[in-house]
């Protein structure tokens, strides 16, 4: 009898309703908003690059997989809006566990993560990304290289995890919208259960008495 039952469970799976499997890679899954794939390096809305140089992603990373070296920036034509700039930035593919450490870890949300992780490699260098592969394009896009199988939108959502965790654990930030805007992008929006922040209001002055409390020749009133 027990036997009967263990094939009755397998014989109920079968049938078109209960398939799970797809004619990959003509129809895909949707993937998660969230999902770690392979990273790109963004750029503000200007396209200055957010990467600071900081090395915080490389000294995180358990994997050691990211090499960054950072660089001054030069007077007449800054790379980014701070002091130095990653003159260097590699992430080397054959170690990465895509953790997302490096996105919690990053102060400028210079990396993130695509939702991309079909991708290949013929040979050792491939798989070591260089900075001017993994810096978004003109677009506020993810370049895509010969040995990725790019569908169109893995990159949509790239900031998802970031926005995620943004708060920093402080509970003045909490589900307040705590992050820059991109290029191509501008501000994202915020995520469910998160708002933006409220707009400023105007404190509206009498003819006689301004918002400091004190008339048009400077008199405070008591």
């Amino acid at each position: 009898m027990g036997l009967a039952k263990g094939f009755g469970v397998t014989f109920r799976q079968m049938g078109a309703a209960n398939r799970v499997t797809v004619p990959y890679p003509q129809q895909k899954r949707d993937k998660p908003e969230r999902l770690h794939g392979r990273h790109v390096l963004n750029r503000y809305e200007d396209g200055m690059e957010k990467c600071i140089g900081c090395e915080l992603c490389a000294g995180v990373c358990p994997a050691k997989c990211i090499y960054v070296r950072g660089k001054d920036n030069p007077e007449d034509h800054p790379v980014s809006p701070g002091e130095r700039y990653g003159f260097v930035y590699e992430i080397n593919y054959l170690r990465c566990i895509h953790c997302d450490l490096c996105v919690e870890a990053c102060p400028t949300e210079a990396i993130t993560e695509t939702k991309l992780f079909e991708f290949s490699f013929a040979n050792r260098q491939d798989a070591i990304y260089t900075k001017d592969e993994l810096l978004v394009d003109d677009d506020g896009r993810a370049q895509r290289m010969p040995w990725e199988h790019w569908e169109g939108h893995e990159d949509t959502h790239t900031s998802a995890w970031m926005r995620a965790t943004s708060s920093g654990g402080r509970a003045d930030y909490e589900n307040r919208v705590n992050w820059s805007g991109e290029l191509g992008v501008g501000v994202r929006a915020p995520e469910q259960g998160q708002h933006a922040p409220a707009a400023p209001v105007a404190t509206v002055a009498t003819d006689a008495t301004n918002a400091h409390g004190s008339d048009d020749h400077g008199q405070a009133h008591h």
